[in-house]
């Protein structure tokens, strides 16, 4: 973050909110730009954070400060009425409607500036709090911070979905989008050590395909496909946002398949008596609504069930 917002931001936590007028144009400039039909209350606070001191052996020393952060948190938080109700009074005895009144509630928005990396002060860097990933409230993120706000996780699976609908096509089969599934979360558990999330540019998604065994010729147009999904040349996407660590589920009009997203590979697709068919491969019971049943016995075999 730079420029004008930048500046902004600076003189306010640098006048430590003193400066009423200055502190006024944040508060307009919220207001103006923070679509919501419903109450809330603005929170803006300066503060300061003495940084311990940090040994050779990585101690910290509580008792010797290096440098001090200092910062504004601003805190956007819904005010509701509080909901209608019985309750007891004391001193009549009696149980009566409750008094109603407005409550503020926890943060729905908010943010940390500068930001507070690697143990010193960020000014080109500030945190952002969205308590509903898929309400980002990009006008207010553009004219706090003069920046393009970022994809929410839900645009950036979907837009994801739509980068690998396009690449394989009509032709695209089972084993493509199970090798996609393996791979990604094997990058994730590689990068589990790591402080910063796994993300992945452009070239990087075209490689997760490549290694998946999506063709080269289908890969020819992925960067227009990539462009036209994200609306910029390389965006990076969150591993965790694209990624179903959750779930790996297969849909027909008819059927849908969930499957334990460690066993994908229990699922494989054949041709049989001239129908493709989803194969499961089954090692212990079933139950079907909660009923365990017989799966199907080798001929000459006795009835029974899995245990």
């Amino acid at each position: 973050m730079t420029g004008g917002k930048q500046e902004f931001l600076l003189k306010l936590r640098d006048g430590g909110l003193k400066d009423e007028a200055l502190v006024d144009e944040f508060f307009d400039l919220v207001i103006a730009n923070y679509a919501n039909g419903e109450n809330y209350y603005i929170i803006l606070v300066h503060a300061s954070y003495d940084v311990p001191g940090v040994t050779k052996d990585g101690i910290e020393m509580e008792d010797a400060s290096e440098n001090v952060y200092e910062y504004l948190l601003c805190s956007i938080c819904p005010v509701t009425l509080s909901k209608a109700g019985l309750g007891y009074n004391e001193e009549k005895n009696v149980i009566e409607e409750r008094n109603r009144d407005w409550q503020v509630e926890q943060p729905g928005k908010g943010f940390l500036f500068p930001a507070f990396i690697d143990r010193a002060s960020d000014i080109h860097e500030l945190l952002y709090f969205t308590k509903k990933p898929d309400e980002l409230h990009p006008e207010m993120i553009e004219a706090l911070f003069g920046t393009v706000p970022p994809l929410s996780s839900k645009d950036q699976r979907e837009g994801f979905q739509e980068i690998v609908q396009e690449t394989i096509g009509e032709d695209g089969d089972y084993a493509i989008m199970q090798n996609i599934h393996e791979n990604l979360n094997q990058m994730m558990e590689d990068h589990e050590e790591e402080k910063e999330n796994l993300s992945l540019s452009k070239k990087e998604v075209k490689q997760l395909l490549q290694d998946s065994g999506v063709e080269q010729e289908k890969l020819e147009q992925f960067d227009k496909t990539f462009e036209a999904s994200f609306s910029r040349e390389d965006y990076p996407l969150l591993a965790g946002n694209i990624a179903n660590t959750r779930k790996f589920e297969l849909e027909t009009p008819d059927v849908i398949i969930k499957v334990n997203p460690e066993r994908a590979d229990l699922v494989e697709t054949r041709w049989i008596d001239g129908r493709q068919c989803l194969v499961i491969k089954v090692d212990d019971h079933i139950e079907v609504n909660g009923v365990q049943v017989r799966t199907l016995r080798t001929p000459g075999q006795p009835n029974s069930f899995l245990q």
